[in-house]
């Protein structure tokens, strides 16, 4: 297996169990190139036994470790069928930098700041969200941050929300968020649930946003489904990683099937971010598909 100039390969974890760099703020977002043709990432045996275990779970995780087999990086997955319940996480302890998905959780805490004094947002306010989410903004984003108050502001957002894997980046490099992709379904579920903290008017207009980005940046977790696709996405070249790409992406989804899932697929040390971009992807076609499949013969 390759690794990184005066490195050891890395190897990962995996986990399948029921859900319960340093972006720097001058980097300006990148149209996503055409797709190339990756080869898989590193996968390992699993630490730990999957709870309440099923055939679908331990045929994926399989499916998942041979495609992941042959290159150094990381990938984690989680995903949620809505109407079922069925769910699944792969390389549950993977913690990644956000890249821009973070910019979704900046515009979640407006909002959660603006209910508590009782308001909606302004004009300035929408305008950054917008420009946030639909292009990815990274002066928007840095101003959302300071508008929530920081890491501090972040972070008290986290706590309301439920999450519990996240960390806010240090100074003002928002980008440098570290986080789960379970950490990142508990967030989609705070868009998508009438038990959370957000208003369901505000839900729906997170949702609006990230169903509207830019179709230079719509790949991703859409890989999943073309019916209905609200999703964010974070793409940077790490100098920690020898400038190896992290790729991410978060959304819900509804396939042709009806099917509706909250999704994350968290990965880095790409070669290239063509490379990660088609990783990203057809993980999430390949786990989606899975969890339809065993739906299908409930």
């Amino acid at each position: 297996m390759p690794s990184q100039p005066g490195t050891r390969p890395l190897r990962r974890t995996l986990a399948a169990s029921v859900l319960s760099s340093s972006l720097l703020t001058s980097c300006s977002p990148a149209p996503a190139p055409a797709p190339l043709i990756p080869r898989p990432l590193a996968a390992t045996t699993p630490s730990a036994p999957a709870p309440r275990s099923s055939p679908y779970r331990k045929a994926l995780t399989r499916s998942l470790h041979r495609y992941l087999d042959d290159l150094p990086g990381q990938l984690s997955v989680s995903v949620r069928e809505l109407s079922t319940g069925l769910s699944y996480t792969y390389n549950h302890r993977l913690r990644t930098a956000t890249a821009s998905i973070v910019k979704v959780d900046l515009v979640v805490a407006l909002l959660l700041r603006a209910q508590r004094r009782h308001r909606g947002l302004t004009g300035w306010e929408r305008r950054s969200a917008a420009r946030a989410i639909k292009v990815s903004d990274n002066a928007a984003a840095s101003a959302l941050w300071s508008a929530i108050g920081g890491a501090s502001g972040l972070a008290a957002a986290h706590r309301e929300l439920g999450l519990r894997d996240t960390t806010p980046g240090p100074g003002g490099a928002w980008g440098a968020t570290t986080t789960s992709a379970a950490d990142q379904v508990r967030l989609l579920t705070a868009l998508t649930s009438p038990k959370s903290p957000l208003s369901a008017r505000n839900r729906r207009y997170v949702l609006g946003l990230m169903s509207d980005v830019t179709s230079t940046q719509s790949w991703g977790v859409s890989a999943a489904g073309r019916e209905d696709v609200a999703l964010k996405n974070g793409w940077l070249p790490r100098p920690r990683d020898g400038g190896r790409w992290t790729v991410n992406s978060i959304g819900r989804v509804r396939d042709r099937h009806g099917h509706t899932y909250l999704i994350a697929v968290l990965s880095h040390r790409h070669r290239t971010m063509g490379a990660g971009v088609k990783a990203v992807e057809h993980v999430a076609e390949l786990v989606t598909k899975a969890l339809t499949k065993a739906a299908s013969r409930r």
